[in-house]
């Protein structure tokens, strides 16, 4: 017997769509027109597997389509029992994805063992990775470095081997459809001046505004965003520790947003809220998603 085309039914059709054509908003905006809704840019809520206590859990996709306001997840490349190096494990999560017409927007967790951005290895762990974001139409990997492992943007022999190990990955990125997004102890200014030295548009930073209160330049993390610009900034995580974003914390997130909303600013946020477990998760999430909806402001396609 074949379904009836409800309008439940055209919508979750057009979001698997969608999904295999990896949430462009030009698709998203023909899907929207096919229903007869305006053509705005969907706003991309995610969150990270980490944050809801499944990383190597293949039901966190279905959790996560069962929140309200949620449309992908950031999984964990190299972390957990089953993980993103196996193959077999990509093509699982694929499945999972496409049955429940959820996206995997990024993929956190890149480096191996013992594996840093500075390592001999960094450049075979970021093309690793990127070949399992291909396979789930996923745009962005982050590349994590704190502290020590971050360089110092003085010396040019602290960045430099940074920067070359990231111009040799970038084109291997940028034909998989990928962006290296980085996320690091860096000020705005120091990841500005990083990007702009590897100057490939595969290479741009995963804003963390809590992180960037976290090192100490709480002052800056907003106007950050103006000095990045839409066009080095990948992806956005959004966190206020165990707290709600609508509480006070050391990011003020209706500012940030408003910001966002200024430089158009179209790209996923990604949770990565801090919870007691699942259930505390799902509610948390349901309560920041209104306050999202309520300061960010999508751009027409």
């Amino acid at each position: 017997m074949p379904t009836k085309l409800t309008r439940r039914v055209l919508l979750k059709t057009t979001a698997i769509g969608a999904l295999s054509a990896g949430f462009t908003a030009r698709g998203m905006a023909r899907a929207g027109a096919a229903l007869g809704t305006a053509q705005r840019v969907p706003l991309k809520i995610g969150i990270r597997a980490a944050s809801m206590r499944m990383v190597g859990d293949f039901d966190v996709i279905k959790t996560a389509a069962r929140i309200p306001g949620i449309l992908g997840v950031e999984l964990q490349t190299t972390t957990g029992k089953l993980n993103l190096r196996d193959p077999g494990v990509v093509r699982r999560y694929k499945k999972e994805a496409d049955r429940w017409a959820i996206w995997i927007p990024s993929l956190a967790g890149v480096w191996d063992r013992g594996v840093k951005i500075h390592s001999p290895a960094a450049g075979d762990n970021l093309i690793r990775t990127i070949r399992a974001a291909e396979m789930l139409g996923c745009g962005v990997i982050l590349a994590a470095f704190f502290r020590r492992d971050a360089p110092d943007m003085t010396r040019e022999d602290s960045y430099g081997p940074i920067v070359t190990m990231l111009q040799e990955t970038a084109p291997r990125a940028a034909d998989a459809g990928v962006v290296i997004g980085l996320e690091n102890s860096l000020s705005p200014a120091d990841n500005r001046k990083l990007i702009d030295l590897v100057d490939h548009p595969a290479v741009g930073v995963y804003y963390d505004l809590h992180n960037m209160a976290y090192y100490g330049y709480a002052d800056q993390a907003i106007p950050g965003i103006k000095l990045l610009g839409k066009k080095r900034i990948a992806r956005v995580h959004v966190k206020n520790g165990k707290n709600l974003l609508e509480q006070p914390g050391p990011i003020d997130w209706a500012a940030a947003f408003r910001e966002l909303n200024e430089i158009q600013y179209d790209g996923w946020y990604i949770y990565e809220t801090t919870h007691d477990n699942t259930a505390d998760c799902i509610e948390d999430t349901m309560k920041n998603n209104a306050f999202l909806r309520k300061h960010v402001r999508m751009p027409e396609a």
